[in-house]
């Protein structure tokens, strides 16, 4: 088979412009796990929230300082019913929230109930993972430490396209509000910008769809096919010679 060269956004004139969408933010799911690291003037008011990130010391004056690894975070799972269990405040809904939202949240809470005066909330997902499987060189589960990711750099990091690829056929499975959503996306095209899938999100599943069912040489696939029917003329012959 004489494999076909793929031509990413070939429509796209040289030296020509395309506006850059917006990179949407990161939505909280199920199962995502969050670190979450509260800071504040007075130390020692957000102790409970940062338990087992760090160490404390008391001055002599009864001040008290934050050593050791304070920024790392306990970590927090999003459950079934989207809630973070979080120290004093209990169960918050957060599924749906990007970090930003869910960091207002929390400090709102703090602010309201006068707990902390002058929270600082950082946050962060820790399982931001994406998939590409299928007609590309090597299926891969890759980490996206930063949050950010594109389909053509997913592809990209799993090798390439195979040369049965069909580029115009590029399927992202997304999760979103507790259903599955499939897109369908061309690469070869510089609509490939403007689709909602550009930017990968967390547990997104790239397919890449074969341009062929059966990517066997058509000799071999004569010669099966010979094969075949020389093994069913030969049964009937038999069939026939016991009959008589």
């Amino acid at each position: 088979m004489v494999s076909k060269k793929v031509l990413y956004v070939h429509d796209m004139a040289p030296d020509s412009t395309h506006h850059m969408r917006e990179i949407p933010a990161l939505r909280l799911q199920h199962n995502d796990r969050i670190s979450i690291v509260v800071s504040s003037k007075n130390p020692e008011l957000v102790i409970p929230f940062n338990n087992g990130t760090g160490a404390y010391t008391v001055g002599e004056k009864g001040e008290v300082t934050a050593t050791g690894n304070a920024a790392a975070g306990p970590t927090y799972l999003v459950d079934q019913q989207g809630n973070i269990t979080f120290p004093i405040l209990g169960d918050l809904k957060v599924a749906g929230l990007s970090l930003e939202e869910m960091r207002d949240l929390i400090q709102q809470q703090l602010i309201s109930r006068k707990i902390v005066n002058d929270p600082i909330v950082k946050a962060e997902i820790l399982n931001v993972k994406v998939s590409v499987m299928g007609a590309v060189r090597s299926e891969i589960v890759m980490n996206v430490p930063d949050g950010r990711m594109t389909i053509l750099e997913a592809i990209s990091k799993a090798g390439g396209l195979s040369p049965n690829a069909a580029a115009d056929r590029i399927t992202v499975i997304r999760e979103e509000n507790g259903q599955r959503i499939r897109m369908i996306n061309d690469i070869q095209s510089q609509r490939i910008f403007d689709s909602p899938a550009y930017y990968l999100q967390q547990n997104d599943i790239v397919y890449v769809e074969p341009r062929a069912a059966d990517n066997t040489p058509k000799e071999e696939r004569s010669w099966r096919i010979l094969g075949t029917v020389m093994g069913s003329l030969t049964f009937i012959i038999s069939i026939i010679s016991l009959v008589k």
